[in-house]
């Protein structure tokens, strides 16, 4: 899945500009239970906002916490103007752009602000392609490296009549094996499936259902 089909649009999103006054974003913060914002000037990504950059400044200024807030404004303290990714991106790359963030600006050409991704959204999109949200069986199993064994795996499950609810598999190139995390729905041939698996040279690590 790509970043576009997750991401908030800019629309929905709560945003600041460099001119914002502290003390506003602090009430928008609080008000909307969030930690930060993208900082956006006529549409262009500048950077990030957060009680994070504003205390850190803060402590470091010698000011009043009343006289800071008034008077110093976002672009005093914006920072992380690379925390981007665009929207043509696969959604797992978020997972090592956040960089304590919550959430991560979406960019088009010209660092243009298209939206957000949150953090939330992306575990949830981990849950799903898990098939972390329904009941049914999970059976992990290797694989050596070869040609057509996916579609050996495909045949078996044709043949068993089994529904799929989620397939990953991680590779293990240093051992010329893939291991695969099957899930599929609940059914009383699960063991004959399985020792089909291991007749066609599947090793089954883990049976379990969840």
């Amino acid at each position: 899945m790509f970043v576009k089909g997750i991401m908030k649009a800019a629309h929905e999103c709560w945003t600041a500009s460099v001119n914002t006054p502290l003390n506003e974003v602090i009430d928008r913060l609080n008000q909307n239970d969030i930690q930060g914002m993208p900082v956006v000037v006529e549409g262009t990504f500048k950077g990030m906002v957060s009680k994070e950059l504003i205390y850190k400044n803060f402590f470091e200024s010698g000011m009043t916490r009343d006289s800071f807030l008034a008077e110093r404004k976002v672009g005093d303290v914006m920072a992380y103007e690379d925390l981007y990714i665009t929207e043509n991106d696969v959604f797992e790359q978020t997972l090592t752009t956040f960089k304590g963030f919550s959430i991560v600006a979406v960019i088009g050409n010209d660092r243009k602000f298209l939206g957000i991704v949150t953090r939330y959204d992306v575990l949830e999109q981990f849950e799903s392609a898990f098939g972390m949200k329904k009941k049914g069986v999970r059976i992990a199993f290797t694989s050596e490296e070869s040609e057509g064994r996916i579609a050996r795996l495909a045949e078996i499950v044709k043949q068993y009549h089994e529904n799929i609810i989620s397939l990953a598999t991680f590779d293990e190139t240093a051992k010329l094996t893939r291991r695969i995390v099957l899930k599929i729905e609940k059914k009383d041939n699960i063991d004959k499936f399985a020792k089909k698996l291991e007749r066609s040279g599947f090793r089954i690590l883990d049976i379990k259902e969840d």
